[in-house]
């Protein structure tokens, strides 16, 4: 896997079609098809149509009726230059090679139409923790996310590694990733899940935690 993140990606040696028009908006020379999130599109030169993506089968249209989970995607077809961008997010790249990562849905950005994806499902997690499903992208390509504020990349190896829900922006498909839940009823860790609960993450690989854990939560009065 090539990212930044790792210091080994030269750009000049895989397909040139995605780059950073600036740290926050992707630029996609497109030439025939992208899979892009729904709203995301804040200019374009050329010609092109843009149409919605369904679920592309009938296990991901359940997960997602059910769930209202996976990122809202649109499908992007013509020639010219795709200006995406969400929220004045940063965004990040990764050149998958024949490999899978999985992305908090509200993170996702873009990715090469060759990827297969998938909706998947964290067994253990209640709704509350807000990261009961998560999109799985395998394959050759590249794949755009969005962090809010500078992130950072943890590598799991080192040590057993925790996260929000909603701060996890991706991680390393392979990883063991199961909830934490901390033993005093009353502790407020993480605003975003609104419970005392953490993704955790074992074995080889990283995640990317952003610098923020969702918009903030209304507090209902009394």
């Amino acid at each position: 896997m090539r990212s930044s993140f790792f210091g080994n990606l030269d750009q000049g040696q895989f397909p040139g079609h995605f780059a950073l028009q600036n740290p926050k908006m992707l630029r996609v020379q497109l030439n025939g098809e992208v899979l892009a999130r729904q709203g995301s599109m804040v200019a374009f030169q050329g010609q092109m149509d843009f149409d919605y993506e369904g679920s592309g089968g009938v296990g991901r249209f359940l997960k997602k009726m059910v769930t209202g989970e996976g990122a809202p995607l649109m499908r992007v077809r013509g020639q010219g230059a795709l200006f995406v961008a969400n929220n004045a997010d940063d965004v990040h790249l990764f050149y998958l090679e024949n490999e899978a990562i999985t992305v908090n849905g509200t993170s996702l950005l873009a990715f090469d139409p060759q990827l297969t994806w998938d909706i998947q499902r964290l067994q253990g997690a209640g709704i509350a923790t807000g990261g009961l499903f998560n999109t799985t992208i395998h394959g050759t390509g590249w794949v755009a996310v969005t962090a809010h504020g500078a992130p950072v990349l943890l590598d799991t190896s080192h040590a057993p590694t925790f996260a929000d829900s909603q701060s996890a922006v991706c991680w390393s498909a392979g990883l063991r990733v199961g909830v934490n839940r901390t033993l005093k009823a009353g502790a407020l860790i993480g605003r975003g899940s609104g419970e005392a609960a953490q993704l955790a993450f074992q074995g080889q690989g990283f995640v990317l935690v952003q610098a923020s854990e969702g918009p903030i939560i209304p507090q209902t009065g009394g």
